[in-house]
């Protein structure tokens, strides 16, 4: 009876058995039991509606400094954003991020390397090689290319690329939050100085009036009606007005050296700088659907959902460890002593086949390295919701301190009207000698106190506007560009992973 030989299905039924038991040895190591059930918060769920009414308004724009009508502010904002080290900065953490993505992409391809070496050896006469090799100088010649490729069966490379992704757009939102923030700086720098120039102007008049009421003493004196006490207050009087103003040209130059260094560039930059113009302040209403709208205005929020998304990556990744790794290897060259059969058919080698990293125990690295990742995951999360219910009370706390303020102002004024027109009648009658010099001077301290009142309050609703622009994002926008990201507000790191 002829004999068949079977070595061929057997080696197919072998391969199709060790195929089998590689991933049911996988199953040795699980991530079983490991979960999170973080969410994200949706926007509409923060009751916000009593303190952030839907007022029909627009979402301020990226040139929302020119609406304050003082040319020298946008073009500052501008210089700062060109030149400002933070902003280089970010974009460095850009650059990084991009470079993950191109190594991350790199995996999902297939390796192609060769190699060539040419080694001279003598062979010992006593060795292994017997004579003509022993004994004898040879030159052997090896050349080899190989290829190699990772399947990527479970998804492991390509949530590395995911994440990596959202890092850069994480990078990419942190500048965008970073610019905002430094424009936002410039102007309320910008501002403050606008408000030294205004106590600047409030302290000149007091100056002028003093000198006023100092001549009236001293005709007083001449007549015999004051003597000098009233004489020397006037004069002291006088003296301190002088020094506040000295006070606030020392704090203007100050200021004026901040604003140098928010332009990037040195104090002397800052001492260039035109006195600022003041105009009447403007009215911002709030925007229709502020909560559900806001996720996409505020840069620093967009970047934490970013961050969410390659954490939720993270967690993809590190399940697809527990499954086996399947690589695909081949390589052909040749391999000779000499040259003469260097290069010919029998000096041919030629390698193939897969390679299967199986998780079979690993002492439970793989699900600490897991439980690590959600841990990440929830942080991440809970980052995301802390910087949503921050922008929300920002948003808040800007209007409410608006609100208020506009109040204050109208007494404020009142307060100034009268106490000016008391100022104005207690020089009439001091002058007419109806009234004591401390009369005058009560009522000049109360006139002075009150227009400072009034010229703080007046720049302090400008620095608020400018705070509830930048609480409100400032002029940036996600939608409709690639910073875009879908805001249901439900983690999709479950479903993103592999299948238990």
């Amino acid at each position: 009876m002829k004999r068949i030989s079977s070595s061929a299905p057997c080696a197919s039924r072998g391969a199709l058995a060790v195929a089998v038991a590689a991933l049911a040895l996988a199953g040795c190591a699980n991530y079983s039991g490991i979960s999170s059930d973080k969410q994200l918060t949706a926007p509409e769920s923060l009751e916000s509606t009593q303190s952030l009414p839907a007022q029909g308004g627009q979402w301020p724009s990226f040139d929302w400094a020119t609406q304050f009508g003082d040319p020298q502010l946008p073009q500052l904002i501008d210089e700062a954003l060109a030149g400002s080290p933070s902003i280089a900065q970010a974009q460095a953490r850009i650059g990084k991020a991009s470079s993950y993505i191109e190594s991350s992409r790199s995996s999902l391809y297939p390796k192609v390397t060769g190699q060539y070496s040419w080694t001279r050896e003598l062979y010992s006469a006593n060795a292994l090689f017997p004579p003509p090799y022993g004994g004898t100088w040879y030159s052997e010649n090896n050349a080899l290319v190989s290829a190699t490729w990772e399947l990527d069966l479970w998804g492991k490379n390509r949530a590395r690329l995911n994440m990596a992704v959202s890092q850069e757009k994480s990078a990419e939102a942190d500048m965008q939050q970073a610019r905002v923030t430094l424009a936002a700086s410039v102007a309320r720098t910008y501002n403050q100085l606008a408000l030294l120039y205004a106590l600047r102007d409030v302290a000149q008049r007091e100056i002028a009036n003093r000198d006023n009421v100092g001549r009236i003493t001293n005709g007083r004196v001449t007549a015999g009606l004051d003597t000098n006490v009233e004489r020397r207050t006037a004069e002291g009087n006088i003296a301190t007005s002088q020094s506040n103003l000295t006070e606030l040209d020392g704090q203007i130059t100050t200021v004026r050296y901040q604003l140098g260094a928010l332009l990037g560039k040195g104090p002397d930059r800052g001492l260039q700088i035109a006195k600022p113009v003041v105009n009447p302040q403007i009215v911002i209403s709030l925007p229709d659907n502020v909560p559900a709208d806001l996720v996409s205005r505020r840069p620093d929020i967009v970047a934490a959902r970013w961050q969410v998304e390659a954490a939720t990556q993270n967690v993809k990744e590190a399940k697809a460890e527990f499954f086996p790794d399947i690589n695909l290897a081949a390589a052909f060259g040749f391999d000779a002593f000499g040259w003469s059969k260097f290069l010919t058919a029998s000096s041919r080698q030629i390698q193939a086949g897969p390679a299967i990293h199986l998780p079979i125990f690993d002492a439970g690295y793989l699900r600490s390295q897991l439980k690590g990742r959600y841990a990440d995951f929830d942080l991440d999360i809970a980052n995301y919701n802390q910087t949503l219910i921050n922008a929300l009370n920002d948003v808040a706390t800007q209007v409410a301190a608006i609100r208020s303020l506009d109040r204050q102002m109208g007494d404020a004024e009142r307060a100034l009207d009268a106490a000016t027109h008391a100022y104005d009648l207690a020089v009439i009658r001091y002058k007419a000698g109806l009234s004591p010099q401390l009369q005058v001077l009560s009522a000049d301290e109360n006139r002075l106190a009150n227009e400072q009142t009034v010229t703080n309050l007046k720049m302090r609703r400008r620095d608020l506007q400018i705070g509830l622009i930048k609480a409100l994002g400032g002029g940036f926008d996600a939608t409709g560009t690639n910073f875009a990201i879908d805001g249901s507000g439900q983690t999709q790191a479950a479903n993103a992973a592999p299948a238990k």
